[in-house]
Protein backbone atom coordinates (compact mmCIF):
# COMPACT_ATOMS: atom_id res chain seq x y z
CA UNK A 1 0.00 0.00 0.00
CA UNK A 2 3.02 3.09 0.82
CA UNK A 3 4.81 1.78 -2.35
CA UNK A 4 1.52 2.41 -4.64
CA UNK A 5 0.80 5.83 -2.40
CA UNK A 6 4.23 6.94 -3.26
CA UNK A 7 4.14 5.70 -6.71
CA UNK A 8 0.98 7.90 -7.52
CA UNK A 9 2.45 10.82 -5.78
CA UNK A 10 5.70 10.32 -8.26
CA UNK A 11 3.33 9.96 -11.23
CA UNK A 12 1.31 12.93 -10.05
CA UNK A 13 4.50 15.37 -10.39
CA UNK A 14 5.72 14.53 -13.53
CA UNK A 15 2.52 14.01 -14.62
CA UNK A 16 0.29 17.19 -13.38
CA UNK A 17 3.75 19.32 -14.36
CA UNK A 18 3.98 17.78 -17.76
CA UNK A 19 0.54 18.26 -18.70
CA UNK A 20 0.61 22.02 -17.70
CA UNK A 21 3.96 22.31 -19.44
CA UNK A 22 2.61 21.04 -22.61
CA UNK A 23 -0.81 22.99 -22.56
CA UNK A 24 1.13 26.40 -22.20
CA UNK A 25 3.75 25.86 -24.76
CA UNK A 26 0.57 24.75 -27.09
CA UNK A 27 -1.07 27.98 -25.97
CA UNK A 28 1.96 30.01 -26.50
CA UNK A 29 2.96 28.42 -29.89
CA UNK A 30 -0.73 29.41 -31.00
CA UNK A 31 -0.40 33.06 -30.05
CA UNK A 32 3.38 32.93 -32.36
CA UNK A 33 1.73 31.53 -34.99
CA UNK A 34 -0.57 34.44 -34.89
CA UNK A 35 1.45 37.09 -34.24
CA UNK A 36 4.14 36.18 -37.37
CA UNK A 37 1.29 36.64 -39.80
CA UNK A 38 1.63 40.34 -38.78
CA UNK A 39 5.10 40.70 -37.66
CA UNK A 40 7.20 37.68 -38.97
CA UNK A 41 10.23 39.39 -37.88
CA UNK A 42 9.26 39.06 -34.15
CA UNK A 43 9.07 34.90 -34.07
CA UNK A 44 12.86 35.35 -31.67
CA UNK A 45 10.89 37.47 -28.89
CA UNK A 46 7.31 34.79 -29.63
CA UNK A 47 9.30 31.89 -29.19
CA UNK A 48 11.12 32.74 -26.06
CA UNK A 49 8.01 33.71 -24.75
CA UNK A 50 5.99 30.86 -25.59
CA UNK A 51 8.33 28.28 -24.30
CA UNK A 52 8.20 29.92 -20.67
CA UNK A 53 6.18 27.27 -19.41
CA UNK A 54 8.20 24.66 -20.23
CA UNK A 55 10.30 25.24 -17.07
CA UNK A 56 6.82 23.98 -14.72
CA UNK A 57 7.61 20.41 -16.33
CA UNK A 58 10.87 20.42 -15.46
CA UNK A 59 10.60 21.18 -11.78
CA UNK A 60 7.93 18.30 -11.24
CA UNK A 61 10.80 16.46 -13.26
CA UNK A 62 13.64 17.06 -11.15
CA UNK A 63 11.43 16.38 -8.07
CA UNK A 64 10.53 13.33 -9.62
CA UNK A 65 14.43 12.21 -9.81
CA UNK A 66 14.89 13.55 -6.35
CA UNK A 67 12.24 11.46 -4.74
CA UNK A 68 12.14 7.99 -7.04
CA UNK A 69 14.99 7.14 -5.15
CA UNK A 70 12.82 6.87 -1.53
CA UNK A 71 10.25 4.55 -3.50
CA UNK A 72 10.56 1.10 -2.58
CA UNK A 73 8.79 -1.92 -0.84
CA UNK A 74 8.53 -1.40 2.68
CA UNK A 75 8.91 1.88 3.13
CA UNK A 76 7.44 3.86 5.85
CA UNK A 77 3.70 4.90 5.35
CA UNK A 78 4.91 8.89 6.66
CA UNK A 79 7.57 8.66 3.81
CA UNK A 80 5.02 7.34 1.02
CA UNK A 81 2.64 10.04 2.59
CA UNK A 82 5.15 12.86 2.04
CA UNK A 83 6.02 11.77 -1.30
CA UNK A 84 2.77 11.60 -2.28
CA UNK A 85 1.87 15.40 -0.59
CA UNK A 86 4.98 16.72 -2.58
CA UNK A 87 3.49 15.20 -5.93
CA UNK A 88 0.23 16.46 -4.99
CA UNK A 89 1.51 19.82 -4.46
CA UNK A 90 4.17 20.33 -6.97
CA UNK A 91 1.84 18.76 -9.63
CA UNK A 92 -0.90 20.79 -9.23
CA UNK A 93 1.20 23.99 -8.79
CA UNK A 94 3.10 23.17 -11.91
CA UNK A 95 -0.21 22.53 -13.84
CA UNK A 96 -1.79 26.10 -13.00
CA UNK A 97 0.98 28.13 -13.24
CA UNK A 98 2.22 26.49 -16.57
CA UNK A 99 -1.20 27.82 -17.74
CA UNK A 100 -1.61 31.02 -16.42
CA UNK A 101 1.84 31.84 -17.53
CA UNK A 102 1.07 30.62 -21.07
CA UNK A 103 -1.97 33.17 -20.86
CA UNK A 104 0.09 36.28 -19.95
CA UNK A 105 2.74 35.28 -22.60
CA UNK A 106 -0.09 35.08 -25.29
CA UNK A 107 -0.98 38.49 -24.68
CA UNK A 108 2.27 39.58 -24.87
CA UNK A 109 2.58 38.59 -28.02
CA UNK A 110 -0.67 39.72 -29.46
CA UNK A 111 0.81 42.42 -28.26
CA UNK A 112 4.22 42.52 -29.88
CA UNK A 113 2.15 41.35 -33.04
CA UNK A 114 0.19 44.56 -32.62
CA UNK A 115 3.76 46.75 -32.98
CA UNK A 116 4.08 47.80 -28.86
CA UNK A 117 7.32 47.04 -27.36
CA UNK A 118 5.99 44.69 -24.85
CA UNK A 119 8.81 41.57 -24.55
CA UNK A 120 10.74 43.21 -21.49
CA UNK A 121 7.45 44.00 -19.40
CA UNK A 122 5.57 40.50 -20.81
CA UNK A 123 8.65 38.75 -18.94
CA UNK A 124 8.64 40.54 -15.87
CA UNK A 125 4.67 39.37 -15.54
CA UNK A 126 5.04 35.87 -16.72
CA UNK A 127 7.78 35.35 -13.68
CA UNK A 128 4.79 35.78 -11.06
CA UNK A 129 3.10 32.34 -11.87
CA UNK A 130 6.70 31.34 -12.67
CA UNK A 131 7.45 32.02 -8.97
CA UNK A 132 4.63 29.71 -7.24
CA UNK A 133 5.97 26.57 -9.41
CA UNK A 134 9.08 27.42 -8.04
CA UNK A 135 7.74 27.64 -4.14
CA UNK A 136 6.13 23.89 -5.08
CA UNK A 137 9.81 23.10 -5.89
CA UNK A 138 11.44 24.38 -3.09
CA UNK A 139 8.79 22.90 -0.81
CA UNK A 140 9.32 19.55 -2.06
CA UNK A 141 12.67 20.01 -1.47
CA UNK A 142 12.47 20.84 2.13
CA UNK A 143 9.84 18.12 2.56
CA UNK A 144 12.17 15.54 1.39
CA UNK A 145 14.21 16.56 4.59
CA UNK A 146 11.74 14.73 6.62
CA UNK A 147 12.25 11.61 4.85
Amino acid sequence: METILATTGLALMIGLSGVGSAIGLSIGGASVLGMIRKKPEAFGNGLVLAGLPATQGLYGFVVFILYSPEVKAGMPIFNAAVTFGAGLAVGLVCLVSAIQQANVCASGIQAIGSGHDAFGKTMILAAFPEFYAILSLVAAILMKGLL
